[in-house]
C-alpha cells in the first residue's frame, strides 16, 4: 500500500507509468523488423512469423467461409446463446449511433452540407495469443456490419496445432465477415497494411492487443500512404475508486479480471480506507488461488500499485492523471461522482456493475483507448467506421451576397487567384 501524499512526484508519476513505456525502444525496433518481414515477402513471412511465435508450422492462412459458415454446429447451445445474447446488445447500442446527414443554407442561396461516407476497406485485429476471444469480433465486427464497409478482414493468432476457435468463426459469422486469417502481432497488422497474396489490403485497422500490435499499428499508419488506425490500444488496464463501505470481495475480482488479460496489464487501486485496501490484498491473494491464469495475473500485479488517497475526491484527480481505459466506481451513491470522471475510456458505475459486463454484454464497446490515451480518444463507435466529407452547392445570388466576405479576405491574404475565381463570375453575372 503506498500513501499517495507521502511520496515524491517523481514516485508519484512512476506509480502511474504503463510497464510497457520504459521498453518502448525495444519494441519498435523488433516491430518495425516485422513488419519490414511481411512488407517484402507477403505470405511466406506470415507463415514463418506462426511457427516462430505461434509454433504453428505450414500455418494455413485463410479460414474457408464453409468452416466459418459451419462454426455454429460446434458451440454448446450456452455459449451459442450468450454470443447471440451480446450481438443483440452490442447492435443495439451501435445501431443508436447511426449517423445523420446534415444540409443547411448558411447564407440565401449558399447550401453546406455533412455527409457520411463508410470506410470501403477495414480490417479488425482480435487478440488471441493466450485466449481466444469472440467478444471483441463483436465489437468490431458489429460496427463494420452497421457501416456497410465493403471489404472486412478479420485477422487472429491460433496457436500451436489447435484449430482456430469455432466461437471467434460463430460470432464472424454473425456480423458477416467471411475473410478470416489466421494471422497475428505486428505481422497481422503489416498484412492488412500492406496486403498481401492472402491477405487484402485496408484502409483502416481496428483492435486492441499486446504493446508489439499497438506499436505496429501506429508505425504503418506513419508509413502506409493513407492508412488510418482507431487509436493505440494496447494492455488492458483498469483502475478501481473505493471508499470505506465498499466490498473487498469485489474490487479482487474486478482487479483480477483485468490482470489476467495478460502479464503486461496494469491494475490500480485508489481507495481512501486502509482497512478496505488491506481486506483487498488479502482477497486477491485468495482468488488467486482459483484462477486458471493465475501466473498471469501475478506478472501483471507486479506492475500494479494500490494507494491510500486523502479523499475520493483526490482519488478522481488521480485517475485523471492516469487516464484509465477502464474506471470502476464502488463508492456511495456513485452515479453522484460521474459528473468527476476525467480521462477515462469507459465507466463502471456502482458495486453491481463489474467491468466484465462492459467486455462482454451490456452494449458498449470495449475496444478502448490505453497508455493514457483516453485523454484525447475515445471509446469505439460506430463513427470510427465513417469519414465525413462537406458539400456545397452555391446560385448566383447566393455567390454574389458571400463575395463580400470571400474577396476581402483573399486580398488579405494576398490570394490574388482565389480572389480572381470569384470576380470573373461576378464579371460573367453582371453582364448577363
Amino acid at each position: 500500500m503506498i500513501l499517495w501524499n507521502e511520496v515524491s512526484l517523481t514516485e508519484q508519476a512512476a506509480l502511474l507509468t504503463r510497464p510497457a513505456v520504459s521498453q518502448s525502444e525495444v519494441i519498435l525496433d523488433a516491430t518495425q523488423q516485422i513488419i519490414t518481414r511481411v512488407k517484402e515477402n507477403g505470405d511466406q513471412a506470415l507463415r514463418e512469423l506462426a511457427a516462430q511465435f505461434d509454433q504453428r508450422d505450414s500455418a494455413r492462412l485463410q479460414v474457408p467461409v464453409d468452416e466459418i459458415k459451419q462454426s455454429g454446429s460446434l458451440l454448446s447451445a450456452q455459449l451459442k446463446s450468450a454470443i447471440e445474447q451480446a450481438y443483440a446488445n452490442i447492435l443495439a447500442f451501435h445501431t443508436a449511433q447511426q449517423p445523420t446527414d446534415i444540409k443547411l443554407e448558411t447564407t440565401p442561396g449558399v447550401i453546406c452540407e455533412l455527409k457520411y461516407q463508410a470506410i470501403d476497406a477495414v480490417g479488425i485485429y482480435v487478440p488471441g495469443g493466450s485466449a481466444p476471444l469472440p467478444s471483441s469480433v463483436l465489437m468490431q465486427g458489429v460496427l463494420a456490419q452497421l457501416s456497410g464497409a465493403t471489404t472486412v478482414v478479420l485477422a487472429t493468432p491460433v496457436k500451436g496445432q489447435t484449430p482456430i476457435s469455432p466461437a471467434i468463426l460463430y460470432a464472424a459469422n454473425l456480423c458477416g465477415i467471411e475473410t478470416i486469417i489466421e494471422a497475428g502481432g505486428a505481422g497481422a497488422i503489416a498484412a492488412m497494411a500492406y496486403g498481401t497474396e492472402t491477405v487484402p489490403k485496408v484502409y483502416k485497422i481496428f483492435g486492441p492487443g499486446n504493446s508489439f500490435v499497438t506499436m505496429a499499428k501506429q508505425l504503418v499508419s506513419q508509413q502506409v500512404p493513407g492508412l488510418a488506425i482507431d487509436m493505440p490500444a494496447g494492455p488492458s488496464e483498469v483502475l478501481v475508486i473505493a471508499d470505506e463501505r465498499a466490498d473487498a470481495q469485489f474490487i479482487a475480482a474486478d482487479l483480477l479480471s483485468q490482470a489476467e488479460h495478460g502479464a503486461d496489464s496494469q491494475v490500480i487501486l485508489l481507495c481512501n480506507c486502509a482497512k478496505i485496501i488491506a481486506q483487498t490484498e488479502q482477497a486477491i491473494e485468495e482468488q488467486l488461488t482459483r484462477l486458471t491464469r493465475a501466473d498471469t495475473a501475478k506478472a501483471a500485479l507486479a506492475n500494479s500499485a494500490f494507494i491510500l488517497v486523502d479523499s475520493i475526491e483526490q482519488a478522481f484527480e488521480v485517475s485523471a492523471k492516469y487516464g484509465p481505459e477502464h474506471l470502476i466506481l464502488q463508492i456511495d451513491d456513485a452515479a453522484r461522482y460521474v459528473a468527476l470522471v476525467k480521462n477515462a475510456g469507459s465507466v463502471f458505475v456502482g458495486d453491481y456493475t463489474p467491468e466484465s459486463a462492459g467486455d462482454y454484454a451490456s452494449g458498449t464497446n470495449h475496444v478502448l483507448p490505453t497508455y493514457g490515451y483516453s485523454q484525447v480518444y475515445s471509446s469505439l463507435n460506430l463513427l470510427d467506421f465513417y469519414r465525413t466529407y462537406t458539400v456545397q452547392t452555391i446560385s448566383k445570388t447566393g455567390l454574389k451576397t458571400l463575395s463580400n466576405a470571400i474577396l476581402p479576405l483573399a486580398e488579405a491574404e494576398g490570394l490574388d487567384a482565389h480572389a480572381r475565381a470569384v470576380s470573373i463570375r461576378l464579371e460573367r453575372l453582371n453582364n448577363e
